[in-house]
């Protein structure tokens, strides 16, 4: 057997009955790194560009990058080794680099970007670094406008926990290892499969998942029916031999194509894997889960949101699929702590809940919202929201609107621009208007905090207490240490 490739089957316990992947050897899934001896990166603070720095570095390259600004995740690279430098200046950079690694957020005009181009230098996208890294390897792929991070850390955490391997490219920090990226002997990579700027039609999944395909990136797509057969285009890259699973009741599913597929669900019966008998209990779900003719019991999941319910059936499903027995299964999700910013519990007690999560389009925000005010029934829910992106704003502001009205009240910051420039007329505002909730408001950084410290934290409610919940893509997180200190000692 040639150990540089995997054997492309499924389990014999899967439901499609095929083959074994357990005899899947490791080679290096980068072919050619271990020539290469410094790497730079430009946006190296992103969660998907400081998964793949981690790679490099773990592989022993030497790695430095440039980001804009310094967060959480940029001084975890500088503590662990990474030099990152946050000034805009060709002077800083390193000349003897063998490959360059951009996001496709940084401008064309980028300074440092353009130096490289110009000079000759091997300069590639994040989503060329990922294609690469696995062409070798059996490769488990989730892909949607919403869930993927989720069922990616998931998928990734049933394999590591079961002892089954992998290796794991994340889209956000899993709580259970502190990291975005971890390494195995096994040849398996779990990797989050980004629809932007069309990044995941680059992949080759051996096992795929779509969570969803609703409107999103616009600005990239220009509608959403060109968004829709993006994906369609990816089911396509499914290898021959490979496993699709979809959720049950996509717009344009039955256009997704494989060679075998599987749906699943929160619990339509109708699907081929599904919940059942779903109990809810202080924040948590025990549930089972139906594949085909067999059933899982008793399966407890530590987190809050239905919706994570769905995508812990999702990630069953594909664990399943590769013959993870059923208890370690049972044991890995019951030990599953959870994703940074999904749907995370910043202080639970009985008068405060306070929930961070990175919820950006209308259909997360429900999910979300829907989520916390089941678990938590007859607690206020205050929503603070920050907006991501012009663009989107425009396009879902009716959307959020909607979905905000759901709260008890709503706040909202301005919106967080990342890649893009102002556009006349949108605004946080603009969302506002839009609204028929009469307790809602837009509010500065400075001005939230404010009221967080001499209003909010004196009116909980003391009898049923308060859910507080924090949303958006863009730099929301840096206010979650100063309003978990304002509120900690309710």
């Amino acid at each position: 057997m040639n150990s540089e490739y995997p054997i492309r089957k499924l389990s014999p316990h899967s439901p499609l009955g095929t083959g074994d992947t357990n005899t899947v050897l490791m080679n290096t899934p980068f072919r050619g790194i271990e020539k290469m001896s410094e790497v730079y990166f430009i946006g190296i603070g992103g969660i998907g560009m400081s998964a793949i720095a981690r790679f490099f570095h773990a592989g022993g390259v030497k790695v430095s990058g440039y980001d804009k600004t310094p967060t959480v995740l940029t001084n975890e690279l500088e503590a662990s080794g990474i030099a990152v430098h946050y000034e805009e200046n060709v002077e800083l950079i390193p000349k003897k680099v063998d490959l360059v690694i951009y996001t496709p957020a940084i401008p064309e005009e980028h300074k440092e970007l353009v130096f490289y181009i110009s000079n000759g230098y091997k300069v590639i996208k994040r989503s060329d670094v990922l294609q690469i890294i696995s062409e070798s390897s059996f490769n488990i792929c989730i892909a949607g406008t919403h869930g993927k991070t989720t069922i990616t850390t998931m998928v990734a955490h049933l394999l590591r926990d079961s002892g089954f391997g992998c290796n794991a490219f994340l889209g956000g920090i899993a709580v259970n290892y502190g990291t975005n990226f971890w390494s195995s002997e096994k040849n398996v990579c779990v990797i989050e499969a980004d629809e932007y700027d069309r990044s995941f039609l680059k992949l080759s999944p051996d096992v795929a998942i779509i969570t969803a395909m609703d409107a999103d990136h616009l600005d990239i797509y220009g509608t959403a029916e060109a968004m829709e057969q993006a994906f369609i285009d990816f089911s396509k890259r499914v290898r021959p031999e490979g496993l699709l699973i979809k959720q049950f009741g996509l717009k344009r599913g039955k256009e997704l194509k494989a060679g075998h597929q599987l749906t699943y669900s929160l619990q339509n019966e109708s699907a081929d894997v599904y919940g059942a008998n779903i109990r809810m209990m202080n924040g948590s779900y025990e549930f089972d889960v139906i594949i085909k003719d067999s059933r899982l019991e008793n399966v407890r999941l530590n987190m809050g949101g239905m919706h994570n319910v769905e995508n812990a059936v999702a990630a069953i499903a594909v664990a399943s699929s590769l013959g993870i027995e059923n208890e370690k299964i049972k044991t890995a999700v019951e030990n599953f702590k959870g994703v940074k910013r999904r749907f995370e519990y910043i202080i639970k007690n009985e008068r405060l809940v306070f929930v961070d999560d990175y919820a950006h389009h209308p259909e997360e925000l429900r999910a979300l919202i829907n989520g916390a005010k089941a678990l938590f029934k007859q607690k206020k829910c205050t929503v603070i929201f920050q907006p991501h992106l012009y663009s989107r704003t425009r396009d879902l502001a009716d959307g959020f609107a909607e979905v905000l009205d759901l709260a008890d009240e709503a706040i909202l910051l301005p919106i967080y621009p990342a890649r893009e420039l102002p556009i006349e007329g949108v605004s946080s505002e603009m969302i506002m208007h839009k609204m028929k909730n009469d307790n809602r408001s837009v509010m500065s950084k400075n001005a939230l905090l404010d009221w967080i410290k001499e209003e909010y934290a004196d009116t909980i409610n003391k009898e049923f207490g308060e859910v507080l919940i924090t949303a958006g893509a863009g730099d929301i997180d840096m206010l979650i240490e100063p309003i978990k200190n304002e509120l900690k000692d309710i």
